[in-house]
C-alpha cells in the first residue's frame, strides 16, 4: 500500500512539473524583448547589439529556469548564438509579483552583404533545474529586423609621400628648377688716402680675372661694390674715400661692359655701392685672426675698439698700443679696398629638356649621370603617368642610390596600385620592398607613412595603423602630414575609434573623401548636428558628390528631419542614380520611407 502511494505522488509530481513547463512555455507568449540597437549596426565589422527581456508577472517559478536562445537568419543560413538569455527562478524570490529583467550583450563577427538583409530571432525553452527535464521551443519570434551597414561608406583615402626634388641632405643632391644665383666675388686695394684705381690693380691677376669674367657676358642680376677704409688719420679725415673707391670700381666694371657690347644688357644689372664709413667691424674680424702680434697686445687693441669714446678718440689710443705699426703695415692695408660681389644666374636645363634626356636614360640611349639625381627627379615630377615615375626612379635608383630615390621609387609603386595600374598586390609588394629600403638608410617619416598606406591596401589595418600613428613628431611637409592623416583617419572609422577618426580627419587634407569621411565620423560617433555640417559643407563645395547628400540624409534621419532626408536622398540619385535602390532598402530611412516625399525620392 506505501509503494503504491510513492507511485501516486511521484506521478503527480511529475505531472505538476510537466505542467509548469508546458505553462511557461504558453506564457512565454507575453515576453518583453527588445534590442538595441534596433535595427543592428555594423561597426568595426562586427555587429554587437544587447537584448533586454521582461517576463510576464507568474511564469517564473523557484527550481525552474526559462532560457532565450538567439540566432541571425539570413540568405537560408542561420547564425546561432552560443550564449543564452538566463531567467532563473532562484534569482528572481520576487517573479509572483515583479517581472523579471535580464539584459545581455551579443556580438557576432560581419561576414559580408548577404548578411544586411536578415533578421534576429529568439525562441525560448523552460527547463526544470532539478531533473533537468525541459520543453519548448517557443514559436520563434523575430526582435529585429535587417542591418544597418552606414559605417561601410567610408572612404579609403590612401596617399603617397614623395620627397621633393629640391630636397637636400648630406645624401641626396636636390636640385630646383627657379632662378639661383651664384656669387663671384674681386677684391681691389688702394694707397692710404687715395681713391685712383691704379694699372697695378686692373692689370694683377684679380683685374684679368674680372676682365674675363664679364667678358663670357653672364646673366647677372646684381654688383654689390663695399667701399671701406682703414682707420687712421689719413683715411678718416676724407669721408668720400669709401664711396669713391666703390664708384670707381663701378666705372671700371661698366667701361668693360662698353668694351664687350652689352648693349641694353647693361641697364638690367642692378650696382649697389655700399661705402663703409667709420666701422670697426672688419679690423676686429681681421685682429682676431692676425698673428703678429701678441695676444696681450691683440687683447689691448680690441679693448679699446669695444670702448667707449669717439672714433678718432679710439684710434689715437691704438697708436700707442705695442704692436700697432705691425698691425698698421700688415692688416690696415687689406682694409682699403673695395669689395665687388657678383651675383649670376646659374644656367640650367629647361624642363623640357630634362625630361627629354629622362626618358633617353630610361630607354638606356645615354649615361644616368647626364642627369642629376635632382633633375631625374624633376623629371619625374613632371611626368603624369604612373609607370614612367617608376621608369625614371628605377634609372636614378641605379647610379643614385639615397633614401629619397627608394622611397620615391616605392611611393610610384603604391599610387600605382591605388589607382588600379597594373597587379595590385605586387605593386605593393614592391612598394614595401622600397619603403624597407629607404627606412634602413634613413629613419624618415615618408618611407614610413608610405608603408602604412601600403599596409592599409593589404588589408593589414592594424599594422597601418601603427606605422601612420609613428609619424607624430616626425618631420614631414604639413602637406603630407594632412595626406596621411586622411588614411589614418579612414582607418580608425574601420576599426570603430570614431572620435579618434574626428580629430585625425579635422587635421587632414580637405579632399572631397577626407570630408566625406569627416562628417560619416561624426554621424557614427552620435554627433548628428556637426555631422550634417560637414555634409553641407562638403556638397557646398563639391555639388556632384553623391554621397555628401546621402549622408547628410542620414544625419537628417537620425535627427528625425523627414523633410530633409527625402530632399538630400533627392539631391544623391540625381548626383549618382545608384544610389535610388540603396536609399530604398536602407533601414535608416526606415521611419520615413512610407512618406510620399521620400517615395518620389527613390522612385
Amino acid at each position: 500500500m506505501k509503494k503504491l502511494f510513492y507511485l501516486v505522488v511521484g506521478i503527480g509530481l511529475f505531472s505538476l512539473n510537466g505542467c509548469t513547463l508546458s505553462k511557461m512555455v504558453k506564457m512565454a507568449k507575453d515576453q518583453q524583448l527588445t534590442v538595441d540597437p534596433n535595427p543592428l549596426e555594423l561597426h568595426a565589422n562586427t555587429v554587437d547589439f544587447e537584448v533586454s527581456g521582461l517576463l510576464p508577472v507568474k511564469m517564473l517559478k523557484p527550481n525552474f529556469t526559462y532560457s532565450v536562445e538567439v540566432q541571425y537568419e539570413y540568405a537560408d543560413k542561420s547564425a546561432k548564438f552560443q550564449e543564452t538569455m538566463e531567467f532563473n527562478g532562484d534569482e528572481f524570490p520576487n517573479a509572483s509579483t515583479q517581472q523579471p529583467r535580464v539584459s545581455k550583450k551579443f556580438s557576432m563577427p560581419y561576414s559580408g552583404e548577404e548578411m544586411n538583409v536578415g533578421s534576429l530571432t529568439i525562441e525560448g525553452y523552460a527547463k526544470n533545474n532539478k531533473n533537468d527535464k525541459s520543453a519548448g521551443p517557443t514559436p520563434k519570434l523575430e526582435i529585429a529586423k535587417g542591418l544597418i551597414t552606414t559605417s561601410k561608406l567610408v572612404k579609403a583615402t590612401p596617399h603617397a609621400a614623395y620627397v621633393s626634388y629640391d630636397y637636400k641632405d648630406e645624401t641626396v643632391g636636390g636640385w630646383t628648377p627657379n632662378e639661383e644665383l651664384e656669387p663671384t666675388d674681386v677684391n681691389f686695394y688702394f694707397l692710404q688716402g687715395r681713391s685712383d684705381l691704379r694699372t697695378s690693380e686692373t692689370a694683377s691677376e684679380r683685374g684679368k680675372f674680372l676682365t674675363a669674367f664679364i667678358a663670357e657676358k653672364n646673366v647677372t642680376r646684381t654688383v654689390t661694390i663695399t667701399g671701406t677704409h682703414s682707420p687712421e688719420g689719413a683715411e678718416t679725415i676724407n669721408t668720400r674715400l669709401s664711396s669713391d673707391r666703390a664708384k670707381r670700381i663701378e666705372d671700371f666694371y661698366r667701361s668693360m661692359m662698353a668694351r664687350y657690347d652689352y648693349m641694353g644688357v647693361a641697364d638690367e644689372i642692378n650696382f649697389i655701392l655700399k661705402p663703409v664709413v667709420r666701422d670697426w667691424t672688419e679690423l676686429k674680424t681681421m685682429l682676431e685672426g692676425y698673428d703678429g702680434v701678441d695676444a696681450a697686445a691683440k687683447n689691448e687693441m680690441l679693448g679699446i675698439i669695444n670702448g667707449s669714446g669717439t672714433f678718432e678718440e679710439k684710434e689715437k689710443r691704438l697708436q700707442r698700443v705695442a704692436g700697432y705699426r705691425k698691425v698698421f703695415n700688415d692688416v690696415y692695408p687689406e682694409l682699403r679696398r673695395a669689395k665687388t660681389e657678383i651675383l649670376t644666374v646659374i644656367p640650367k636645363r629647361s624642363a623640357a629638356e630634362i625630361s627629354v634626356l629622362a626618358k633617353q636614360i630610361v630607354a638606356g640611349e645615354i649615361p644616368t649621370e647626364t642627369l642629376s639625381y635632382g633633375e631625374l627627379a624633376y623629371a619625374a615630377y613632371l611626368t603624369p603617368s604612373l609607370k614612367e615615375k617608376a621608369d625614371i626612379y628605377e634609372a636614378a635608383a641605379k647610379t643614385y642610390n639615397n633614401w629619397a630615390c627608394r622611397n620615391n621609387l616605392g611611393a610610384a609603386y603604391l599610387q600605382m596600385a591605388a589607382a588600379g595600374e597594373g597587379d595590385k598586390n605586387t605593386n605593393l609588394e614592391k612598394a614595401l620592398t622600397q619603403f624597407e629600403m629607404s627606412a634602413r638608410m634613413k629613419n624618415n617619416a615618408y618611407a614610413k607613412g608610405n608603408q602604412g598606406v601600403a599596409e592599409m591596401l593589404l588589408g593589414n589595418a592594424d599594422k597601418a595603423h601603427g606605422l601612420l600613428s609613428e609619424l607624430t613628431g616626425m618631420s614631414l611637409p604639413s602637406a603630407d602630414m594632412m595626406g596621411f592623416n586622411g588614411a589614418k583617419g579612414a582607418l580608425e572609422i574601420m576599426a570603430g575609434k570614431y572620435a579618434d577618426a574626428v580629430k585625425s580627419l579635422s587635421n587632414a587634407s580637405a579632399t572631397p573623401d577626407v570630408m566625406f569621411n569627416k562628417g560619416l565620423s561624426q554621424l557614427l560617433a552620435k554627433d548628428y548636428q556637426n555631422a550634417l555640417v560637414s555634409f553641407n559643407e562638403l556638397t557646398d563645395k563639391n555639388r556632384d558628390y553623391a554621397h555628401g547628400y546621402y549622408g547628410a540624409a542620414i544625419a537628417a534621419a537620425r535627427l528625425g528631419r523627414g523633410a530633409d532626408v527625402a530632399s538630400s536622398v533627392s539631391k544623391a540619385v540625381a548626383a549618382d542614380p545608384g544610389l535610388k535602390s540603396k536609399a530604398a532598402g536602407d533601414l535608416e530611412f526606415a521611419k520615413f520611407a512610407s512618406s510620399s516625399e521620400f517615395i518620389n525620392a527613390v522612385r
